[in-house]
């Protein structure tokens, strides 16, 4: 046993005291934490679209809580400006906001969260209040590309951003660019082109090359796989020594490029090709076809075969995975792949439009004398945007063109523009699906002296003099059993194939 002093003596060293003094601190501590709660506010940890520029295949963002919350508070209290219609689901302490409508480009947006609570507190006692957070993001700027007409941008591959109202040219006078396809990323972009002042130039001898367009990428989740990417780099993909490129497609993930090649020696060789970076080109030697286009799982492509339509894997010598024979075209994919509109040709010599899913729905929308001429899904992928014609009683056989907008729950059509005389139209739905472009061209018959050398034509062989391009204006939210107050506006440059970047 130990008298008092020899007790006194044992805890009288300063070591010993400052021990007995931080016993009696934390001793106080944790009974202040036990019976008075944690005092700390709760947090956002993380927010996925802070400082990111997101995109119209962006569809939701996340926010990470450092505690549990109480569900509703947070639902009450949280602020985009500018709105961004969304739902919100919730997984523990993180939180999903889907959103519903699309985010519109070009614009810059602020979250704010405040006055949200913790969700545990102690009886009769309401949970702390969360510290007040605020986020920003923003979305694409409004670009779009097109092929340019005027004398110095002729046959050229043309950027155009409207947010920074700025043009940038991406290709070389000595190309004549013909087509074009959209990288996922809008980084770069697939075109073919035959050389502009060859005295053999013809339509036949196209190649196919990529260009740089200067953006990069900054949506959440994915990185540029470019560090430089200036603008009008140009990379040839394919040339046209031994065979003809007819028409290509680029798959949905940017990965592959379908071409039809004839070989010029014997026509008889006829089919698709497959091209994968890196990797020589290999041809599919399946049974040839006529329209195709790459299905949006990038894995198969559904082309136009005898009566029907085939679906074909990307592979060489493959069996089809599946084949419609009531159907004659694919027309356009929902952008997740759940949909596909498609053309039946009827027996009557009318044709018909079917909206068709992957759960086996099969809707005819519309069914017509005239033709189907094109057609993308809007971004909530409940309208489809088309450009069809009406056929003109009379002597004379006539197709008049016209925009119209058809809702695929109802089958409601609402003629949105009226094109007459028009031969050769192109159109291009924004991925935020508030506008409609669309070109006007006038063009002279191929024997016409007035038409230049390095002349664009059309696919029929006649000259290209002018291509008026125009912008419509859309409501993704208006019914369509209404009239439309929107009008299309002249853009201040000519120019053809307009086409969105992502």
């Amino acid at each position: 046993m130990f008298s008092a002093q020899q007790l006194q003596k044992k805890f009288s060293q300063p070591l010993d005291r400052a021990a007995i003094a931080l016993i009696a601190i934390l001793t106080v501590a944790i009974a202040l934490l036990l019976f008075g709660g944690d005092s700390t506010a709760p947090r956002v940890r993380e927010f996925t679209w802070q400082n990111k520029q997101v995109s119209a295949s962006d569809r939701a963002f996340i926010m990470t809580f450092s505690r549990p919350m109480d569900l509703p508070s947070v639902e009450e209290n949280l602020r985009i400006e500018p709105p961004v219609p969304g739902k919100i689901s919730w997984a523990g302490r993180r939180m999903a906001y889907t959103v519903t409508q699309g985010v519109p480009y070009g614009m810059q947006f602020k979250l704010e969260l405040s006055q949200a609570r913790e969700r545990f507190a102690q009886p009769g006692k309401e949970g702390t209040l969360i510290e007040p957070f605020v986020g920003e993001f923003k979305s694409r700027d409004r670009a779009f590309v097109y092929i340019g007409i005027s004398p110095e941008e002729r046959g050229r591959l043309i950027l155009y951003n409207l947010s920074q109202s700025e043009k940038t040219i991406l290709t070389p006078k000595e190309l004549t660019v013909l087509d074009y396809k959209l990288y996922p990323d809008g980084d770069r972009l697939l075109f073919s082109a035959i050389d502009s002042f060859s005295p053999n130039r013809g339509v036949l001898d196209q190649r196919l090359f990529t260009v740089t367009t200067g953006i990069v990428p900054e949506t959440p989740g994915r990185r540029s796989r470019r560090r430089d990417n200036s603008p009008g780099q140009i990379k040839r993909i394919l040339g046209s020594d031994n065979y003809q490129n007819l028409s290509f497609d680029l798959s949905p993930d940017g990965k592959t490029i379908l071409v039809q090649r004839v070989n010029k020696q014997d026509p008889g060789q006829f089919g698709l090709w497959k091209i994968e970076e890196g990797k020589q080109p290999k041809p599919l030697e399946n049974e040839p076809g006529g329209d195709f286009i790459i299905t949006p799982d990038s894995q198969a492509v559904a082309i136009a075969q005898g009566q029907g339509l085939a679906i074909l894997p990307l592979e060489p010598k493959a069996e089809p995975l599946d084949f419609l024979p009531q159907f004659g075209r694919v027309l356009s994919f929902s952008s997740d792949g759940s949909a596909a509109a498609m053309v039946k040709f009827n027996t009557d010599y009318t044709r018909s439009l079917y909206f068709v899913t992957t759960t086996g729905v099969s809707k005819e929308l519309l069914r017509i004398k005239g033709s189907f001429l094109s057609a993308q899904f809007g971004p909530q992928g409940n309208t489809l945007y088309c450009l069809l014609t009406k056929l003109v009683e009379g002597e004379i056989y006539k197709e008049e063109p016209y925009l119209a907008a058809i809702n695929l729950e109802t089958a409601e059509l609402q003629p949105l523009v009226l094109l007459p005389d028009q031969r050769e139209i192109h159109i291009s739905l924004a991925p935020d699906g508030l506008g409609l472009l669309f070109d006007q061209i006038v063009s002279v018959a191929p024997q016409a002296n007035q038409a230049p050398m390095d002349a664009v034509r059309t696919s029929s062989g006649e000259a290209i003099v002018r291509s008026r391009l125009w912008l419509l204006p859309l409501d993704p939210s208006a019914p369509t059993n209404r009239p439309l107050d929107y009008k299309p506006e002249e853009l201040p440059f000519e120019g053809l194939r307009p086409g969105w970047l992502p």
